[in-house]
């Protein structure tokens, strides 16, 4: 494969390029998820710390969540301001601020930015060399293509999920050639090795929505289709230690070059910000100090993932019945209403002392990095298990959505994570099932190989180094591949 050349070179010393030393400027275009802007701005930071200039299109309200750290003078965000659309909240601009059936809405008004978009390619100087697209926006390929500019899209999925829903022929409004729910719990055709990467049917039906299309006009796998149909390159957060073997098989299905960007980990928090973290989250700190080393469950399911207030009893009596130390940071679902209960009642009462129940925002690194904490219970997004494991920590998989069921498959399979099973037609999963798998990958015998590859993991995951290669090899890409 002529492409793997290329992405191998990350393992030999590179000389810099003679032929081409000038800075690029490099736009960058990210959906409106935090899950998605946040690994966006880790590689912006990256690619403005190496000299080149970063252009970040992003909606006012999401550019003042995200410059709350300092960012090198080499990154500029370009506010595009969102209309106000009926459907959506007040200040809505990503995910997080609406409930799951409004997100349509916010792909509605992402798409009115064609007119801003154009503008900022006719006024900026010098013009991008490139620009990073997220699945959201197919419709800026062909505008950049009247500045003659590429475009490679920037994929904050696993090259196992973006394997898993197949290529681009797999990917039309009748959902290629698996048509039902029930084709995409069987592994695909076209992944020619044993592999487990299959849905449940819970899993799959939910799937289906990204086929279907919503008030946009146009459907999720219709947008990736033409985003990945229009760009020149494939630039997925993985790396070769991880996902090689699936990495190759892309390319193979897409007929273009993929360039994994590495893992794009956040930055371990320095002492300060520590020293900052644990004055204003004193007694969770103070908490975690009193417990035995490794010892803590840390349970976290992300910006947006939510579960039923029936699961989220299960997970609660899952979590008392394994008698085990937790930290469970918990968001209320939205649109639920003040009366209802979201823990069982009497719960906190029982698990006081061993376990503590946060509602708001922790720093989740810094709490990751604490030497008390020994697992972490996460819906299986991609950036939680980045962030688990570049602190060596074990997985125990929920997935509730989307691409969590890839990446828990992968995780399951590598060895460095175990999965919560649920009832295959509707989801469900039992108090004692959790309870089961908490303390296998915590503390039973059969666990200790998990936590092991978990611990071993940490060498490819927290080594930034080793992952900013995969950045060097990309702008290496770049710099030849500039002109369209």
């Amino acid at each position: 494969m002529a492409m793997q050349q290329e992405l191998d070179h990350h393992h030999q010393h590179h000389e810099d390029d003679h032929e081409d030393d000038h800075p690029l400027h490099i736009a960058v275009f990210p959906w409106l998820a935090f899950g998605h802007m946040m690994p966006l701005l880790e590689l912006s930071k990256t690619l403005a710390n190496k000299g080149h200039h970063v252009s970040y299109l992003a909606t006012p309200r999401n550019i003042s969540r995200l410059s709350s750290t300092t960012l090198p003078s080499l990154l500029t965000f370009i506010p595009l301001p969102l209309p106000q659309l009926p459907g959506l909240p007040e200040l809505a601009e990503a995910t997080s601020d609406v409930s799951q059936d409004q997100v349509q809405y916010l792909k509605l008004a992402l798409d009115s930015l064609q007119h801003p978009f154009t503008t900022f390619l006719q006024e900026a100087s010098p013009k991008p060399d490139w620009i990073l697209l997220d699945f959201s926006t197919p419709w800026a390929i062909p505008i950049a293509s009247k500045f003659s500019i590429p475009c490679a899209f920037f994929s904050v999925f696993t090259a196992s999920f973006l394997t898993f829903i197949g290529p681009p022929s797999e990917l039309t409004e009748g959902k290629g050639s698996r048509g039902s729910p029930e084709n995409f719990t069987v592994t695909p055709a076209w992944i020619p090795f044993p592999s487990k990467l299959a849905y449940s049917l819970y899993g799959a039906r939910n799937l289906m929505a990204a086929y279907e299309n919503n008030v946009s006009g146009i459907s999720d796998a219709c947008r990736y289709r033409m985003t990945v149909e229009g760009c020149k390159a494939l630039a997925p957060r993985t790396c070769m230690e991880v996902e090689r073997d699936l990495v190759e098989l892309l390319e193979d299905l897409h007929e273009k070059p993929v360039l994994p960007l590495g893992l794009l980990a956040p930055a371990p928090p320095t002492k300060d910000q520590v020293e900052v973290d644990v004055e204003k989250h004193k007694e969770i700190f103070a908490w975690l100090d009193g417990q035995r080393e490794r010892s803590v469950v840390y349970v976290a399911f992300g910006s947006e993932a939510t579960l039923s207030v029936e699961l989220l009893h299960e997970l609660a009596l899952g979590l008392e019945l394994s008698n085990l130390p937790f930290l469970w940071v918990l968001r209320k679902p939205l649109g639920l209403g003040d009366g209802v209960e979201v823990l069982p009642l009497g719960f906190e009462e029982r698990v006081r002392g061993r376990g503590v129940v946060v509602n708001g925002w922790v720093p989740q690194l810094g709490v990751l990095g604490h030497g008390g904490v020994g697992g972490f219970l996460s819906h299986s997004g991609w950036s939680s298990i980045v962030e688990a494991l570049q602190c060596g920590l074990p997985l125990m998989l929920l997935p509730i959505y989307v691409d969590q069921e890839a990446n828990a498959r992968m995780v399951g399979e590598r060895g460095f994570g175990v999965e919560v099973e649920r009832r295959g037609e509707d989801g469900f999963f039992s108090r004692e099932e959790v309870a089961r798998v908490l303390r296998l990958v915590m503390v039973g015998e059969e666990g200790e190989g998990v936590r092991v590859r978990a611990r071993e993991m940490k060498k490819v995951f927290a080594d930034r180094v080793g992952q900013e290669k995969y950045v060097d090899e990309f702008v290496r890409f770049m710099k030849v591949h500039k002109k369209l």
